[in-house]
C-alpha cells in the first residue's frame, strides 16, 4: 500500500525536485531579475497540468497563489488571463453547453446524425473528426467550435450505446477535442495560433499571410493527412462497436419552447461566428452574448439554480492559469531564452533545407510544451529575419514553418480548448495523451517528411 501511495506521488514529487533546481541553477547573462523564479514556477505548473497530479483548476489556482506569494511578476501579468477574451469565450460556451444538455437540443441533433454515422465505429469517429474540420471553415474559434460540438457528441454517444467511461465514448471525446484543433491548424483563421502568427508577421516584417497560400501549403499534409492519423489512432487505442440492437428513435415530438429560443439563439450566434470579418465582433463577445441570452429571466433556459450546479466553472481557471502562464513566460525573459538556447543547440545551417526544415520544426514543438501553442509565434516571429539569415530560407518561409511546430501537439495541456474539451466530455488527460504521444512520434516519422518534400514540389524549399 505504501508502495502504490509513493508510486503516485512520484510524477508530483519529480515536478518539484525538478523546479527547486531550475530555481537554483546559475542565472544565464543579461536575464532580467525574478529570471530564474519565473523559470521555476513555468516547470512546476507545466508539470503538473503534464502528468495530472493535480486537477488541472488547482494547479491554475496554486500558480496564481505562488506567484503572488512570491512575487514573481505583477498581479496585471499574472491574472491576465482573467482579462483575455479566451476566458469569456469559454465562460460563455460552458453556460451554451449546459443549455444544449437541459433543453434536449443536443439529443435531438444526435438524432439527426444516428442515420448518418452508426454504421461502424471508424464510421462514427470519421464523422466526428470530419465534422470538427469542416466546422473550422465556418467557426474561427477553436474554444466555440469544441463547446458547441461536445455536448451535441456526448448525446449522440448515448444513442449509439457508449455508457460513460466506455471506449467508443472516450474515443468520440477524443476525437471531437483533437479534431477540432489538429486539422485546422492548416486553416488561417480556424485556431489562436494561426491568428497570431498573422499578426506578427505583419507587424514585425510586414508580411501578409493569405488564405489561400496558408491552405495550400499546410492542408494537404497537416490538415488532411493528420486528420486520417488521428481517426486511426482513435480507433486502434479506444476500439469498441456501435450496438446493433440500438432502440429505434424515439417518435419525433414538436420542439419545445426552450429547444426553439436555444436553436434561435445558436443560429445567431454562429451566423455572427462566420462573419466575423465583415463586422470586426470577437468571438468571445459573440459566445458571451448567446450565454447571457440563456440566462436572461425572459428566456431563463438556464436558470439561477441551473447555473449553479451545471455550469462548470473549473476550465475557466484552467484558461486564465494557461494565459497567464504565457504571459510570464513572454515577460520574464524565460521564452527568449529558451528559443535563443534551442537555436543555438540545434545548429542551424546556410542552404541545408531539409536539415532546417526538422530543426525548425522540433524547436517550435519544445518551445510549445512551454510556452504552449500560442506562445510559439509570439516568441519566434521577432526573430524570424535572424533565422531567415542563418538558414538562407525565404523570411516567409521561416514564418510559415511555425504552424509545423505549433500543430505537432505532443501533450493536452498545451492546447486550452483541448483541455476544457476533455474536461467538459469527462475524459482524463492521460486518455487522450495515449493518442496524442503516438501521433507525434507518426508526425515526424511520416507527416513530418512528407510536408517537406510538398514544400519542395511548391517549390518553396529545395532538396538536400
Amino acid at each position: 500500500m505504501a508502495l502504490a501511495s509513493l508510486k503516485g506521488r512520484l510524477p508530483a514529487l519529480l515536478v518539484m525536485a525538478v523546479a527547486l533546481l531550475v530555481l537554483f541553477l546559475p542565472v544565464p547573462e543579461g536575464a532580467p531579475a525574478g529570471f530564474s523564479a519565473a523559470a521555476a514556477l513555468t516547470v512546476f505548473a507545466i508539470g503538473f497540468w503534464a502528468t495530472g497530479a493535480l486537477p488541472e483548476y488547482l494547479t491554475a489556482v496554486c500558480f496564481f497563489l505562488l506567484a503572488m506569494i512570491f512575487k514573481v511578476a505583477p498581479a496585471p501579468v499574472i491574472f491576465s488571463g482573467f482579462a483575455a477574451g479566451a476566458l469569456w469565450l469559454v465562460f460563455g460556451g460552458l453556460i451554451i453547453a449546459a443549455a444544449v444538455q437541459k433543453t434536449g437540443l443536443g439529443r435531438r441533433i444526435a438524432e439527426l446524425l444516428v442515420g448518418r454515422l452508426a454504421g461502424s465505429y471508424f464510421r462514427v469517429i470519421s464523422g466526428v473528426v470530419l465534422v470538427c474540420l469542416a466546422l473550422a471553415f465556418l467557426m474561427p474559434s477553436t474554444m466555440g467550435r469544441v463547446l458547441l460540438l461536445v455536448p451535441i457528441f456526448l448525446a449522440l454517444a448515448d444513442r449509439l450505446g457508449f455508457a460513460p467511461g466506455s471506449k467508443g465514448r472516450t474515443g468520440m471525446m477524443v476525437a471531437v477535442a483533437l479534431g477540432s484543433f489538429l486539422g485546422p491548424a492548416a486553416i488561417l483563421p480556424a485556431n489562436v495560433p494561426n491568428n497570431v502568427l498573422a499578426g506578427a508577421a505583419e507587424a514585425y516584417h510586414g508580411i501578409v499571410i493569405t488564405y489561400f497560400d496558408y491552405l495550400l501549403l499546410h492542408f494537404p499534409v497537416l490538415g488532411a493527412l493528420k486528420s486520417l492519423f488521428l481517426v486511426l489512432l482513435i480507433c486502434r487505442i479506444f476500439p469498441d462497436e456501435v450496438r446493433v440492437d440500438l432502440e429505434p428513435p424515439a417518435q419525433h415530438t414538436p420542439m419545445s419552447g426552450e429547444e426553439r429560443s436555444l436553436a434561435i439563439i445558436l443560429g445567431i450566434a454562429l451566423a455572427f461566428f462566420v462573419t466575423d470579418t465583415l463586422h470586426g465582433i470577437s468571438p468571445a463577445w459573440i459566445s458571451l452574448a448567446a450565454g447571457v441570452a440563456c440566462l436572461l429571466p425572459m428566456i431563463a433556459i438556464v436558470t439561477p439554480q441551473g447555473f449553479r450546479t451545471d455550469v462548470q466553472m473549473g476550465p475557466l481557471f484552467y484558461v486564465a492559469g494557461i494565459l497567464g502562464l504565457g504571459a510570464l513566460v513572454a515577460s520574464s525573459g524565460v521564452g527568449d531564452s529558451l528559443s535563443h538556447l534551442l537555436l543555438n543547440a540545434v545548429h542551424l545551417e546556410q542552404g541545408a533545407d531539409a536539415y532546417n526544415f526538422a530543426a525548425l520544426s522540433g524547436v517550435g514543438m519544445v518551445l510549445g510544451m512551454l510556452a504552449t501553442m500560442p506562445g510559439i509565434p509570439a516568441i519566434l516571429s521577432p526573430i524570424a529575419g535572424d533565422i531567415s539569415a542563418a538558414t538562407g530560407m525565404s523570411l516567409e518561409t521561416v514564418l510559415m514553418l511555425q504552424v509545423v511546430g505549433f500543430s505537432t501537439l505532443v501533450l493536452p495541456y498545451q492546447v486550452p480548448p483541448v483541455l476544457v474539451a476533455l474536461q467538459v466530455g469527462g475524459v482524463s488527460v492521460r486518455d487522450a495523451a495515449r493518442v496524442t504521444l503516438p501521433l507525434m512520434l507518426l508526425t515526424w516519422v511520416i507527416l513530418i517528411p512528407l510536408d517537406y518534400l510538398w514544400w519542395v514540389a511548391l517549390g518553396r524549399l529545395s532538396l538536400g
